[in-house]
């Protein structure tokens, strides 16, 4: 068996109305279908729930649960807040600087434009407190090689040293006078 795509990804919400209004206005993700149980399907566990879902574009399903009877929504503490996001691709760098700029005059704080080499992004949380990456793709298919050769033989040296292999530093390193974002 090989996986076709992700069905969808599920995360929690403070509020569900709220939640599908924001990823509507904010990222024009369309609002596509509604689930509310009493009892959890998987276990028949009475907890009452709404469960929305937005169109990320493509087939792929951004998912929320409101639980209302679930104590107050948290995060994992041992877990540097950057960490766990959620990574949504955007067309174009062009693109990804006027949904910063639109962001910031809605009064959302947004960190980037981000240089990553292979592409550039904005961060930014939601009202849930989940935190969200746009990204524009900017690398050479040359790049993108290079990058592939190595993956193996960094991942293999990371599993023994747990210390960043240096196999794609090219990707920091800078021409002298360029700037890095």
């Amino acid at each position: 068996m090989k996986i076709d795509r992700i069905h969808h990804v599920a995360y929690r919400c403070k509020d569900a109305k709220a939640t599908v209004e924001w990823y509507g206005k904010h990222l024009g993700m369309d609002f596509v279908l509604a689930i509310a149980e009493d009892r959890v399907p998987s276990t028949q566990a009475p907890d009452p729930y709404m469960h929305v879902f937005l169109d990320a574009g493509h087939g792929n399903v951004l998912a929320f649960f409101e639980l209302p009877n679930s104590p107050e929504m948290g995060r994992d503490t041992n877990t540097p807040e950057w960490v766990q996001h959620i990574a949504f691709k955007v067309d174009s760098v062009a693109d990804l600087e006027a949904t910063k700029a639109r962001l910031e005059a809605a009064g959302i704080s947004v960190v980037g434009p981000t240089n990553h080499t292979i592409f550039k992004s904005i961060y930014f949380f939601d009202p849930n407190g989940h935190r969200l990456e746009l990204a524009a793709d900017v690398g050479t298919p040359e790049m993108m090689q290079k990058l592939d050769a190595c993956k193996w033989d960094m991942l293999n040296e990371w599993a023994q040293t747990r210390r960043a292999p240096k196999h794609a530093a090219w990707m920091h390193e800078q021409p002298a006078g360029a700037q890095h974002d």
